[in-house]
């Protein structure tokens, strides 16, 4: 009895994970204008319970900690509280200045912008106006495992850093134009040499190296993004996109 007892646990499990995981994406919308001027539409997993609430849990943060006016990143704050303090902020800030015409705005617009057996990939645009010269735009990229809802990191992406790096610079000096013919790369980086970027997505054209405004160059060049065709970076990954 206890034989079979085992022999039907084990068959159990097997069977559990083999299960397909089934997974859809629908758009979420919030929209307030009341007070502040917010906009947010994003993707929201759907199907596989355990999987979908683990992918919307990072997408969600993420937008959140976009918001986040605080000095330090909140690690548990849920949307919709992140939408509340911001409008809060925003009325702190009214009734300090009453004077002002200025008000406060969040856009962000996200999609799913590619997604196969080995990863979803998800870009999130944000344009967040608190006062200032100009508000400040943001491209992130967001990439999981389509199987467990693990947010990749770079390390789970890349391979072979070392030759990744070496073919990621080659194309850098390829696609960006630099401002004047005497502008080397260490103008793009502060005086240093290449630097990979903290963004990392995946497109039907190739693998995407984004840096934000600020990152390199100056604000007025914008964002910058390379694209790496996946036959240039093959054997390179551990991700067969």
């Amino acid at each position: 009895m206890k034989k079979l007892s085992y022999l039907l646990l084990i068959a159990l499990v097997v069977t559990a994970c083999n299960e397909d995981v089934k997974l859809n994406f629908e758009t979420q919308h919030i929209e307030t204008s009341a007070d502040a001027e917010i906009a947010i539409n994003y993707p929201k997993a759907i199907g596989t319970k355990a999987v979908a609430e683990k992918i919307n849990q990072k997408i969600e943060h993420s937008i959140a900690n976009e918001m986040n006016m605080a000095e330090t990143t909140e690690h548990n704050m849920s949307l919709k509280d992140a939408v509340s303090e911001f409008d809060k902020e925003y009325k702190s800030f009214k009734n300090d200045f009453q004077d002002t015409s200025q008000k406060w705005e969040v856009k962000v617009d996200g999609k799913v912008l590619y997604e196969s057996a080995e990863v979803i990939s998800i870009s999130l645009k944000s344009y967040i106006d608190t006062g200032g010269a100009h508000g400040n735009s943001r491209l992130t990229y967001l990439n999981f495992n389509p199987e467990t809802g693990a947010l990749l990191d770079e390390d789970d992406i890349i391979s072979n850093p070392s030759e990744f790096k070496a073919v990621a610079e080659k194309a850098f000096k390829e696609q960006t134009k630099p401002e004047n013919a005497d502008e080397t790369i260490e103008d793009f980086f502060f005086g240093e040499d290449f630097q990979m970027p903290s963004n990392i997505g995946f497109s039907k054209e190739g693998l995407i190296l984004l840096y934000n405004n600020y990152e390199i160059a100056a604000y007025t060049q914008g964002a910058t993004k390379i694209v790496l065709p996946y036959n240039t970076v093959k054997g390179l990954l551990h991700i067969n996109p």
